[in-house]
């Protein structure tokens, strides 16, 4: 009797110590089960923790209303024209207004998603030019070879780069469809105008690589480092 007594203190003086920051539990009896010393003992599941996907969301996303749009895109002088001088007009195939273009507020289909002026091409496009410039440094320090002999000449190379293009285009356009903007995810100094920034230099830095390679027939990161 005194061992039972001791037991089921010792259990409800732990229970009160144990750290609820991101659970929640179930006041369900039928979870409580008896260990043969007459000690309660709480079944598996019945302290629920939150999922991992809610608590990334939770750290790293931000809402953005159409309120929030509409006010940029008349206080934003780059929304006003285009870089070409056009005036966006709604409607229209280029250039379409903020409101329209964006996942949050526009059309989520993949006609609008994949337009000139969408959201998923200069986002896909830097995301594969920034993997593409770490993969040239590195591939060419160990093989020695320029990014068209690892394409083509090797073989091997083209085969990564096709299997690689689908899944980031995949991850790319998945939360866009779902009306989620990359503006909408912010970790530190990982925000979306610092991805779209790398992504130009990166774009712009991956098709003077192959250009400068072509002309001096030799890989460049082999000559820099």
């Amino acid at each position: 009797m005194a061992a039972t007594i001791l037991a089921s203190t010792a259990i409800s003086a732990g229970l009160r110590s144990v750290p609820l920051a991101s659970c929640s539990t179930r006041s369900d009896i039928s979870n409580l089960r008896y260990t043969s010393f007459g000690a309660p003992r709480i079944q598996r599941g019945s302290i629920r923790c939150e999922g991992i996907r809610e608590s990334v969301d939770k750290a790293t996303k931000k809402e953005i209303t159409k309120e929030e749009i509409l006010q940029n895109q008349e206080s934003n002088q780059s929304e006003k024209q285009s870089v070409f001088g056009a005036v966006p007009t709604s409607g229209s195939f280029y250039p379409r207004p903020e409101v329209e273009r964006r996942p949050e507020t526009g059309e989520k289909s993949l006609g609008s998603l994949f337009a000139f002026d969408g959201a998923a091409p200069e986002t896909i496009n830097g995301r594969l030019a920034m993997v593409g410039i770490v993969w040239a440094a590195i591939a060419e320090k160990m093989s020695g070879l320029t990014v068209f002999d690892q394409l083509y000449t090797q073989g091997t190379g083209l085969v990564y780069y096709v299997a690689l293009v689908p899944l980031i285009a995949y991850a790319s356009i998945v939360p866009m469809l779902n009306g989620e903007s990359t503006d909408a995810r912010q970790s530190g100094p990982f925000t979306a105008r610092a991805e779209r920034w790398n992504g130009r230099l990166a774009m712009i830095g991956f098709l003077s690589l192959l250009l400068t390679e072509n002309f001096i027939h030799a890989p460049v990161f082999t000559k820099l480092f």
